[in-house]
Order: structure tokens, then C-alpha cells, then sequence
């Protein structure tokens, strides 16, 4: 049998030999999925379950058509044993297991990892501002976020994981696109809810004090009052040129950006898509310092006080735009596999960095101590210092997010009412077709970065 036929046999249908061994409740009692809404517990049980299910699955050399529309399914009955937490009927089902699993590796993240990070404890809620209506999760460490999507955007993954995946092949994970992780489906009470995983763009302990949502427009691209009374709000386009800010990087890392972004931009062009954005957020050094010495500070004067209260006073961090982001407490550096290079290979040798080999407990050194204010390589993927002689210092995280919108009726009929609105040569406007949108995008881009 090809083992193309056969990955989609496995996965699709052919996990049900191997189902009846996952249903023994010994098995069960290890782990129990404790979440405040029904949709979390399914989700930790699946993403449990099938990260299992795959470590008994060959790894392939290469990946064929076939694993680009297999997936595995799972139908769950009278789940009695751990009903405080679980519904009694749920099903989960995985989309292009074998894609995904490639992809994770590509990005450096092993599977036990992802399972922890995923299950351990459940995601938490962020709120975003996002059109969109979607909602967006963070696991417990902060590493990763999970979107949920319309059954018309799963069809839209779908379509793109095709061209994704040889993308990242073929530039070797050095790419500012959004790292997609794993995709499913989870059917509660009935109701069917699809997800995808995706990495946090932020670091899960350096704070972001600032962030942006850029996409090189400035009609219409201004946040809103009530968005800026947030601790932490998305700031646009308009806010970023009014302020006169500059992402301060120097010239070497700026040339190995603007390829890097060139080279996605391009890509995305190319499949008639359009309207993302960049996420920016910005890292201030000098008052994390601050905010560290007050933390330090407080904390000295409470345990003088004989005060038994123990929690960290840095405050929250900031929830990500369109779902990407947050990071706060310094004590939560977590599990990585390995040195990963970031996108650009941009991170400075004055940062420390810190790995684990493969056989030793899979966390990171949590004495935040030793990480205070520095660049995590394998973790803060996205970062960038800024350059000697910056007017700040500061550390960014930069990555392009919001990318599946094609350019279809929609954008057309869009256009349409803003040209008559603005004008047909306002230069700024948001809704022209991919070509002009991505010269635009690359320009801005260009002009904001030093």
C-alpha cells in the first residue's frame, strides 16, 4: 500500500484500531482536563489524545497530496469518568495531523512541548479588539494562542496549507508569517467550533508595553477612545505616524527584515491575499528596570510587614492584536526545544539565551534572575533589539498576522464604496487589490523602520 494512501487511511478513519486502549480510565485518572467552559476541557482532551495517537505514526520522509486533506476523528460517548470536567458527548477531529506535525518540527517545537503547553493548564480568555469576531485564547504559559475560526475559514486553511507548507520549507522557517501549529474541530453539546494554534508573537516574560496593528493605511487606521482607555491598547497606523516613531534597529537588521518581509509579502501577493497587518510591540528596558526595582520594592516592604501575600505587582500584560500577544510575569519562561534561530536570525550576541538538551526536564531555568530583561532566543522568536545609539532602548516583536483574507467580492465591493467615499487616488486606503496593497505595506514598512 502507498503510504500516501495509507497516512490518510491511518488518519482519517484508521485510528479506530487504536482507539479502545485510549478509553481504559486508568489512563484517564492521570490527567484530568479541568477547564471553565466545556470547549477547553475538549480542546486540552484532543490536543492530548492526538498528540498520542501520532507518536505511534511513522514519520514520513516527505509529504504527499494525501496529507493535505487526511485527518483524524474521534467520537467520544458517555465520558463518565471525569464528568465534573468533560461533557459526556464530544468529538474532536484533527486536520492534516502529519502537515502539522511537520510544521511544529520546522519551527523547532517538540510535540511533548505543545502537549504541555496545551494541557497542563487550561487557555485563558484575552480580549482583542479584532473585527472579526473571533476569540482568542492563550495557553497557561503564554506561548501560544488559539484563534477560533468559521467553517469558511478552515476551507481557507486548507487551501493555503498547500502552498504554506513548501513556503516554509523552502525559506527554512525564516519567515515573519503566522506560525500555525495545529487545526480542529471540537463538536460540544452539538456544536461544532473549529481552532487553530498558533505561536504567541510576544514573550511570555518580557512585557510589552506598546503595541501596534499596522498595515501601512492611514484612512480610517486610527484606534479608537475607547480602545485607548485600555491598559494596553492596539494602537494603528495614524497613532504610529502621529507620535513620529521609528522601529530602531540599525542597517544590517533592517536589510535582513525588509528581505524577510519582502519575501512574505511576495509570497501572499501571489495567492491574492491581503488586508494583514504587521503586529508591533514594543519592549521600553529601561522602564521594565523600573518596574522590576518597584516590584522588588514592594515586595521587601510586604514581607517586612509580615504580609503572607506573595503575588508579583509588575501588573498584567497586554493581550495580543487579532488574538497574537501578551506576557507579563517573569516567572513563567517555559518549555522550548532546542535553539531556535528567529525569523530574521536577528538576535544580538549581548542577550542570554538559554537551552535545554533533549533528555533533561523540559523547562526552562524559571529563577527570572537570570532572564531579566534579555532576548530568550528559543523563546522570543520574534524579537529584535534596538540598535546601539537608538534614542531608547527597547526590544520589538515584529510579525505579520491576519493573513488568509482573499481578495475576492468583498474587498472589490469594499474598494468600490471608499473610492466613492475618498476618491479613486487616495493613496491610503485599505481595500486595493494585493499588488498595490503589498508595494504600499513594504513602503510604509521601509519608512518606519531605521
Amino acid at each position: 500500500m502507498k503510504r500516501g494512501a495509507m497516512s490518510a487511511v491511518q488518519l482519517s478513519g484508521g485510528l479506530s484500531k487504536l482507539k479502545k486502549k485510549h478509553f481504559r480510565v486508568k489512563h484517564q485518572k492521570v490527567k484530568l482536563f479541568r477547564a471553565n467552559e466545556p470547549l477547553l476541557s475538549v480542546l486540552m482532551w484532543g490536543v492530548n489524545h492526538t498528540i498520542n495517537e501520532l507518536s505511534h505514526v511513522n514519520i514520513p520522509v516527505m509529504l504527499l497530496p494525501d496529507d493535505f486533506r487526511a485527518y483524524s476523528k474521534l467520537k467520544v460517548d458517555n465520558h463518565l469518568f471525569n464528568k465534573e470536567n468533560m461533557p459526556s458527548h464530544f468529538k474532536v477531529k484533527e486536520y492534516c495531523p502529519l502537515v502539522f506535525r511537520n510544521l511544529r518540527e520546522r519551527f523547532g517545537i517538540d510535540d511533548q512541548d505543545y502537549k504541555e503547553s496545551m494541557t497542563r493548564s487550561q487557555p485563558v480568555l484575552v480580549d482583542t479588539p479584532g473585527k472579526s469576531g473571533a476569540k482568542f485564547y492563550q495557553s497557561w504559559d503564554k506561548l501560544f494562542i488559539v484563534k477560533t475560526l468559521t467553517s469558511e475559514e478552515v476551507e481557507r486553511m486548507h487551501s493555503f496549507l498547500k502552498h504554506y507548507h513548501p513556503y516554509i520549507v523552502e525559506r527554512h522557517g525564516k519567515t515573519l508569517l503566522p506560525q500555525y501549529l495545529g487545526m480542529y474541530r471540537l463538536t460540544v453539546d452539538g456544536v461544532e467550533h473549529y481552532v487553530v494554534v498558533m505561536r504567541n508573537v510576544f514573550s511570555n516574560h518580557l512585557r510589552t508595553h506598546r503595541k501596534f496593528d499596522l498595515k501601512g493605511s492611514t484612512v480610517d487606521r486610527e484606534a479608537s477612545d475607547k480602545e485607548k482607555e485600555k491598559d494596553l491598547p492596539t494602537l494603528k497606523d495614524n497613532d504610529f505616524v502621529k507620535e513620529g516613531l521609528k522601529v530602531y534597529i540599525g542597517d544590517e537588521a533592517k536589510e535582513k527584515l525588509l528581505e524577510t518581509l519582502t519575501a512574505d509579502v511576495g509570497f501572499l501577493t501571489k495567492l491574492h491575499l491581503m488586508d494583514y497587518s504587521l503586529l508591533l510591540g514594543l519592549h521600553d528596558v529601561e522602564r521594565a528596570e523600573e518596574e522590576r526595582h518597584q516590584a522588588a520594592a514592594a515586595a521587601a516592604a510586604a514581607a517586612a510587614a509580615g504580609s503572607s501575600d506573595g503575588e508579583d505587582v509588575d501588573g498584567a500584560g497586554g493581550e495580543g492584536a487579532g488574538g497574537i500577544g501578551t506576557l507579563d510575569e517573569d516567572d513563567e519562561d517555559s518549555s522550548g526545544s532546542g535553539v531556535v534561530r528567529g525569523p530574521m536570525g536577528l538576535h544580538s550576541g549581548g542577550y542570554i539565551g538559554m537551552t535545554t538538551p533533549p533528555d533533561s526536564p523540559r523547562t526552562l531555568v524559571r529563577e527570572a534572575g537570570l532572564h531579566d530583561g534579555c532576548i530568550i532566543p528559543e523563546l522570543d522568536i520574534y524579537a529584535v533589539p534596538s540598535a546601539e545609539g537608538a534614542p531608547r532602548k527597547e526590544i520589538y516583536f515584529l510579525a505579520l498576522i491576519d493573513v488568509l483574507t482573499h481578495y475576492g467580492v468583498k474587498k472589490q465591493a469594499a474598494k468600490a464604496a471608499k473610492t466613492v467615499k475618498y476618491g479613486a487616488n487616495v493613496d491610503g486606503i485599505s481595500t486595493c487589490d494585493p499588488e498595490q496593497y503589498g508595494k504600499r505595506f513594504i513602503e510604509f514598512m521601509s519608512k518606519a523602520i531605521e
